[in-house]
Parts: C-alpha cells; structure tokens; sequence
C-alpha cells in the first residue's frame, strides 16, 4: 500500500481496493496470531497500550529500584529454599544482603526500602528443616 490515492476516487473505495488485491496476493494468509481473539480486545483504553504492551512482550517491568531490591531478595529467598546445598543458601542469601548493605549505604529512590540483611544461619535453619521435612526426616 505504497502508493497514493489517486485524485477523483473516495478514499473508502481506494483502500478497499488495496485490500482485495492484497487478499488475491495472499498477503494476508499465515499472518501469526490469525483465528485468535485480539489481545486486550475489551481493556478500556489506554493511551499507553503500545508502551505497554512491548514492555510485556519483551518482559520487562518498570518498578522503583527500592520496589525492584525488595522484589530479588523474596526471590532470593525462594531460591535459597530450593536451593540443593548449604553452600548455595548461603551463596544466595550473602548475595542478596550485600546489596541490602549497599543500599542501606547508599539509599535508593522510591519508597522506603524497609529491609534488613537477612541472618543467614536463620536462613540456612529453615532451609535444613524443610530438607528434613520433605525427606521423611523429623517434623513429618
């Protein structure tokens, strides 16, 4: 559809016209997404949708950076509780609070970060008792 409209023709019938021939081309065959429902079809609009929907199609998320610390240290403590040593829980929970000291040090923007570094041998108890529970140990 890269040419213009000629002068004399109503614009409705010159792009029907670009679209029936864009058909007989095949264009439109194998066009992914063809048969499903539009995404987001009945969402109330939003004049950032575009914006939107990259940062979801990419993966990407916007939070705070104290939102985003708060956020990767309960992921970090997930981690450490499936983690399968006692030297990976400790790995993981030193990582996450090296970067709670930092920020502590160094405060950063957003709302209040409201994190300690976590005790590590607390961290590394949990972790044994459910070890102990999941295997049949003692607290089954």
């Amino acid at each position: 559809m890269t040419e213009r409209k000629p002068p004399g023709i109503t614009f409705e019938s010159w792009a029907d016209k670009q679209i029936r021939e864009a058909e007989e081309r095949g264009a439109f065959e194998d066009l992914p997404g063809a048969g499903k429902p539009l995404r987001d079809a009945g969402a109330p609009y939003d004049e950032n949708w575009w914006l939107k929907q990259k940062m979801r199609d990419e993966g990407l998320s916007h939070l705070p950076p104290t939102l985003a610390l708060r956020k990767e240290a309960q992921d970090a403590l997930d981690a450490a509780s499936r983690a399968p040593s006692e030297k990976e829980v400790r790995r993981i929970v030193n990582g996450i609070n090296d970067k709670i000291r930092e920020a502590i040090r160094r405060p950063l923007s957003g709302p209040p970060l409201n994190l300690t570094p976590y005790d590590v041998e607390r961290v590394v108890a949990g972790w044994r008792e459910g070890r102990d529970r999941g295997a049949g140990g003692p607290g089954t």
